[in-house]
């Protein structure tokens, strides 16, 4: 059955000011053919004699060594992304990327870069990953005098060069506040944020427990109340050769030393036949110091395993990994905003005595040492990354003293709220920035 969106999409007719033409697709430009010589995405190379442009976001795709593939066609050229709607143009030797390009040539007096800012000026409707070059034919386009075109070519790049110079700041101040979290994050967990607890009880004439003797405390209470199956197993301590010094005051230890180390549910089809049905966290829903909740499954969970499942507050999730070192590992700490909810196998939790401080250990594996030893534990001689209950339970943790940690991880905290709090501003200066161009554009044409 026809859309019917492609049936009901008239766009207006343009108001010119006088001395200006109104012309339909056909008569305003041309489609050239490519001559069927297109390199296929997974032909692309990382670096190349041609570049490979096609409907991507990225201008360039990739390369090819092909010279034989090189669109042989009168340049420039603006290309179409039927499926993307991205809008290129194309002034040197390259060659189509792909499917859904449409290479487009002004014709009946539009000068080439007037034509491909006044196509960027549209708007076409969005179809997903549909077509929608239906909707470019149905346009008409104002023809402007040929030094008029000219003219308005100058104005729209010399307010671009400016938008252009302030989205390349804001970018800047993004990296910036991208390397600043993870410098906060690495003085955290190496004990130079605040003053240490050793330091203050020397200051102060007092005692302190230290991190070891922490641990020690964890792992008594864990032995007595231990009430699983055979004789209680005491968790292997880390191997310490190839680990940094710690301040005074630290101690390291394994993630198993201090947590219960959990698995998920298996989503298998059985489960639906279960009358219970709980919602549950998927990959989907766990990202790096965040939770995102908007979509969540439920599956039907047996009596029996319930205990097991069920997440409880501070609970401390790890994403498994799908062979990906950048997307392994990624840590959230549960709030609890979910009544009854479980979690899928993808999904390993830990569950921490309550002689420890979850944010803590969040922080440490969110740092840049942190992140190192998940990527060392999770790699495998197959190239793949990925964690599992025994690998997580074998990470190596810093334990500082408990009132430290809450110290440390209270001035973390203040600290990635101010750069939470200026990142915001940058990502709605770049959206400014970019409604500012769109704004430019509607102007130059008069929509």
């Amino acid at each position: 059955m026809k859309d019917q969106t492609e049936d009901i999409f008239e766009p207006a007719m343009p108001v010119v000011p006088p001395g200006w033409g109104v012309l339909p697709f056909e008569l305003a430009i041309d489609v050239i053919s490519d001559k069927s010589k297109r390199v296929k995405q997974r032909e692309y190379l990382p670096s190349g004699k041609l570049p490979v442009i096609d409907q991507g976001q990225d201008f360039i795709g990739g390369y090819t060594d092909d010279e034989n593939m090189a669109f042989e066609g009168e340049l420039p050229v603006i290309l179409f992304g039927d499926h993307t709607r991205s809008i290129k143009y194309v002034n040197k030797l390259f060659a189509v990327g792909a499917e859904g390009v449409k290479i487009l040539k002004p014709s009946g007096g539009f000068d080439p870069k007037y034509l491909y800012y006044l196509l960027r000026s549209l708007q076409i409707p969005s179809r997903g990953y549909s077509r929608h070059f239906q909707f470019l034919r149905k346009f008409h386009f104002p023809r402007a005098p040929e030094g008029q075109q000219k003219q308005i070519v100058a104005e729209i790049e010399k307010q671009f060069s400016r938008l252009d110079e302030a989205v390349a700041n804001l970018k800047r101040v993004k990296a910036n506040l991208k390397r600043y979290k993870a410098a906060v994050l690495k003085a955290a967990v190496e004990g130079r944020l605040v003053e240490t607890e050793a330091e203050l009880a020397r200051r102060e004439g007092r005692s302190y427990e230290t991190g070891e003797q922490l641990l020690q405390r964890i792992l008594e209470t864990r032995r007595s109340q231990w009430q699983g199956k055979g004789k209680y197993k005491e968790p292997t301590a880390p191997d310490t050769t190839d680990l940094p010094e710690l301040p005074e005051g630290w101690v390291w230890a394994v993630v198993g030393q201090t947590a219960q180390i959990i698995s998920g549910l298996t989503k298998n089809p059985k489960r639906e036949a279960l009358p219970n049905k709980f919602p549950y966290l998927r990959v989907a829903n766990v990202y790096a110091d965040e939770l995102r909740l908007d979509e969540i499954e439920h599956t039907g969970v047996a009596d029996n395993e319930l205990e097991k499942l069920l997440l409880q507050r501070n609970d401390l999730l790890v994403v498994e990994g799908n062979g990906s070192p950048d997307q392994i590992g990624r840590v959230a700490l549960w709030d609890g905003s979910i009544p009854n909810c479980v979690h899928q196998n993808h999904i390993i939790k830990v569950r921490f005595s309550g002689s420890l401080f979850p944010k803590w250990i969040m922080n440490w594996l969110l740092s840049p040492s942190g992140r190192s030893q998940i990527e060392q534990v999770s790699s495998s001689t197959s190239g793949l990354h990925t964690l599992s209950t025994g690998k997580v339970s074998r990470l190596p943790a810093p334990i500082p003293p408990l009132a430290e940690q809450y110290r440390i991880v209270a001035e973390v905290e203040r600290r990635l709220s101010l750069i939470s709090e200026v990142g915001a501003q940058v990502e709605a200066n770049l959206k400014r920035a970019e409604r500012l161009r769109q704004s430019v554009l509607s102007s130059a044409f008069g929509r």
